[in-house]
């Protein structure tokens, strides 16, 4: 397991690397990258999937092999990855609903400069945009009635 997390750790330095590398670099027009950057991307990216498949695996492994034995206090690793997955809808949804808000209010506040008389209108679409985090909320709520 430690070899795992050494080898996600070492990969995700190599890509934050690269991204300063090419960040630091002037910009020109047209920049030519070099074909071994395009590879190790690859490399790095394919490294990365497949330690986090691996540690997904070897946790659920190990949360079902300590199911037998647990003590009363403690938290296992499948419990501990069932609240993550729990909360996901609520984080997914507010990203969402942030992203959706972003466009709707700036198209808004643009539309009440020229026609201030359909500002309610534009609430009711910036409520459905936030409507988006409300769902994954009550998701959220239903699925730890679940636990």
């Amino acid at each position: 397991m430690t070899s795992i997390t050494i080898v996600l750790t070492i990969s995700l330095l190599a890509m934050i690397l690269l991204g300063i590398y090419l960040e630091m670099q002037p910009a020109v027009q047209k920049r030519k990258i070099p074909r071994w950057v395009k590879g190790s991307v690859g490399v790095n990216l394919l490294l990365f999937v497949g330690g986090v498949a691996l540690l997904l695996f070897a946790g659920v492994n190990e949360a079902a092999a300590q199911q037998a034995g647990q003590a009363a206090g403690e938290i296992s690793v499948g419990y501990g990855l069932a609240l993550i997955g729990i909360g996901l809808p609520t984080g997914l949804a507010a990203i969402g609903a942030g992203l959706a808000v972003s466009s709707v209010g700036s198209a808004s506040l643009a539309v009440i400069v020229e026609k201030p008389e359909i500002f309610g209108r534009t609430l009711v679409y910036l409520g459905l945009a936030e409507g988006i985090a409300i769902y994954g909320l009550v998701i959220t709520i239903l699925m730890l009635g679940k636990i």
